[in-house]
């Protein structure tokens, strides 16, 4: 990132309107003065998605299909979530989205049908930088026939694109990896992954579950050809959604009912999924929109356009947070797992996986949540990456994650806490 970006960078999030969003998420405001620091685990909704979940099961709580009003109403509210979420994520047509459960329910209902496709293309690629969701769904089409390849993080705690190369044969499948770790934060340049595994016949499955949050999602740019994504995680309710291409998903094999059409993304959404979640769902993209519209001066502009210029404009800020995140926690001595140099920070978002010394992970968090502070610690479901960086799963690590939410004062309130409970437990 040259100067110029920087400085246009730092401008952006010094006008970010951090205490006016944080007037829209009621948790916030009645939280007093806990500080929410475990976003990876699930974010705050803003009132406008707690407004349209309570419109629907207020208004119309009906089973999608009928003919009366209420029942049309939820047709309609379904299909303004899917125009949503693909302006979102930039897909081709809404009727790549496909929604239902979770981000982990989607993994093993395509890697079910993908696992029935194999033939000759019979080697999947996976990392160890995963959440286990992205890892053993695949490993498990190991009694399918099908053969693995690890893609491993290099000591510097990112994925490396040339590492990726020389494990692409005639008999790739599928490329699994994330877009962003979502114990240690690291950025993976998937465009590149695509590029590698498209030139192989193979194809791209995203777990963007992490990084959607925390930056601008296109799966046009990315040129990737399934992606899943967790609305709570993405200031929404409960649930998930499923992006792929129509043709892609058009030749997954999957279940349904005779009676649901062959095709996505009804042939994805096997049962009745949680409507009133989706309706937030829809209600957090027009939230981030409107993030957006304090940005952009033009009348004219798109849906689109207010999205970008809104996660660009949260990406900046939250660079600003992990930087302080970072001084804070080297000046308190912590090992920090993943991208810790300052100059790469623009590979990572602010969620940070640390220990300190050899001081109970357990134990620190605790303390913290005595002082009013809400970290998380253990393996984070991922095993092969606490195995890869030496520590139990029993303890595990320390991670405090930020969003664009948060503010540099409670960064610093952080920092104050953990070196009085480094002071009291040393």
């Amino acid at each position: 990132m040259n100067q110029h970006h920087v400085s246009k960078a730092q401008e952006s999030a010094a006008s970010f309107p951090v205490e006016k969003i944080r007037a829209m998420f009621p948790a916030l405001r009645q939280a007093g003065d806990f500080i929410f620091m475990d976003n990876a685990a699930g974010a705050q909704i803003p009132q406008s998605v707690l407004d349209a979940v309570t419109s629907h099961l207020v208004e119309h709580n009906v089973q999608r299909g009928g003919r009366y009003g209420r029942s049309v109403t939820v047709d309609q509210s379904v299909a303004e979530a899917r125009e949503s979420v693909a302006v979102l994520i930039n897909a081709y047509s809404p009727s790549e989205i496909c929604f239902g459960m979770n981000a982990t329910s989607f993994i093993r209902l395509v890697s079910l049908g993908i696992g029935q496709m194999l033939a000759e293309r019979d080697e999947i690629v996976v990392t160890d930088m995963d959440h286990d969701a992205n890892i053993a769904t695949w490993l498990a089409l190991e009694q399918a026939g099908a053969r693995f390849k690890w893609w491993r993080m290099h000591e510097d705690g990112n994925l490396h694109v040339d590492d990726l190369k020389p494990l692409m044969s005639d008999r790739t499948r599928l490329v699994a990896c994330t877009v962003t770790a979502h114990s240690i934060g690291s950025i993976v340049d998937v465009a590149s992954v695509a590029k590698i595994a498209h030139a192989a016949g193979a194809e791209v499955f995203l777990d963007c579950v992490h990084y959607g949050p925390h930056g601008l999602i296109d799966v046009q740019a990315w040129d990737c050809d399934y992606l899943v994504c967790s609305g709570y995680k993405n200031f929404s309710p409960h649930m998930g959604f499923l992006w792929g291409r129509f043709e892609t998903l058009k030749r997954l094999p999957t279940f349904r009912e005779d009676f649901i059409p062959d095709e996505p993304p009804y042939k994805v959404e096997a049962g009745t999924f949680i409507y009133e979640n989706v309706s937030g769902m829809d209600a957090a993209v027009r939230y981030l929109e409107s993030i957006g519209r304090n940005f952009l001066a033009e009348s004219n502009r798109s849906r689109r356009d207010n999205i970008v210029a809104g996660m660009n404009a949260i990406r900046d800020y939250e660079l600003t947070l992990a930087r302080e995140m970072m001084k804070v926690l080297k000046a308190c001595g912590a090992t920090i797992y993943g991208v810790a140099d300052e100059a790469r920070i623009h590979e990572r978002v602010p969620t940070f996986c640390f220990n300190i010394g050899t001081l109970s992970p357990q134990r620190i968090v605790e303390e913290m949540a005595a002082l009013q502070i809400g970290i998380r610690d253990g393996h984070m479901y991922a095993p092969r990456l606490m195995k890869r960086l030496h520590l139990s799963m029993d303890s595990g690590a320390i991670r405090a994650s930020l969003v664009h939410y948060n503010t540099v004062e409670e960064v610093h309130r952080f920092g104050e806490a953990l070196r009085a409970i480094i002071a009291k437990l040393s």
